[in-house]
């Protein structure tokens, strides 16, 4: 704790001799007390500078972009500010893929750097999940480089070639869950939505009948994972390789020979989507 902190904290508990006077346990509820106190005072101030769900609708006619566009069709390719406007105004010439894309190429050539992904799957790892989880963690928001809405539906689709039903679930239902605290895991809803959806949002019918389905699911715990492993994968200051993950992808993910988006799988076209997004065909 800074000086500066703790000489608040002191004033707060009412001084020196007043923190002398309690014992052990009551020092630890008026910490505690104190420190919910500072967290509730921030998200207050957070919230009161979110905009309502009208005020997003009404920025619609504004923007020369939709905000379900994906990353890859998006000026800037999204890696601006999420609510914000793009930082650029024209698309990037993508780098050639090789003749049979893998995986992680994918992760290299288009989803570069992808550090959101790469965190969620390490920190799966660095908190003992299983493979499959580790997994749907790193694939979990690869839908958003095609489009954004409904990115669990379309990812859990894209992939499920490729891997387990298991995986498919978790990263499919992530997108419900996360509008759904779960005190049993610590997970709660996470403060930067009150300024990506409002501050009044509410959400509609289909996830919530989708978070109800998955709640009484057996692998509930395998999405919720997700959303808990994707709530705080958010580090400047961490760096991941998809690299690490060679052998979670060897085990987990069934790569076709001709390469993904050449295999003629129900969902290859979504990945030659992604391999030749200029495409005018």
């Amino acid at each position: 704790m800074l000086i500066e902190d703790r000489e608040r904290l002191i004033t707060a508990l009412g001084g020196v001799d007043k923190i002398a006077s309690m014992d052990h346990e009551a020092r630890a509820d008026a910490l505690e007390d104190y420190r919910s106190a500072q967290l509730d005072a921030a998200v207050a101030a957070r919230m009161k500078g979110a905009p309502t769900v009208a005020e997003i609708a009404a920025k619609t006619p504004t923007r020369a972009y939709r905000r379900g566009v994906g990353n890859l069709f998006l000026p800037g390719r999204g890696l601006s500010n999420l609510v914000g406007e793009p930082t650029e105004k024209t698309v990037r010439q993508l780098a050639k893929m090789p003749e049979r894309p893998m995986l992680a190429d994918f992760f290299k050539l288009r989803f570069a750097p992808g550090a959101h992904l790469l965190q969620s799957a390490r920190l799966a790892r660095h908190n003992g999940a299983s493979e499959e989880v580790v997994l749907a963690c790193l694939l979990h928001d690869i839908a958003n480089f095609m489009l954004k809405c409904d990115h669990g539906y379309w990812g859990a689709q894209i992939i499920e070639p490729y891997v387990s039903e298991k995986v498919a679930f978790a990263v499919r239902y992530h997108q419900a869950l996360r509008f759904y605290p779960d005190p049993a895991v610590n997970y709660e809803y996470p403060e930067t939505y009150f300024r990506i959806f409002g501050v009044d949002y509410v959400s509609p019918p289909h996830i919530q009948a989708a978070y109800d389905y998955a709640r009484n699911h057996k692998w509930y715990m395998e999405a919720r994972l997700v959303t808990l492993n994707d709530l705080y994968a958010f580090d400047e200051n961490v760096t991941v390789s998809i690299d690490d993950f060679e052998d979670v992808i060897g085990r987990n993910f069934r790569q076709p020979k001709e390469g993904l988006g050449y295999d003629n799988s129900p969902t290859a076209h979504m990945w030659r989507a992604l391999v030749n997004p200029d495409a005018p065909l």
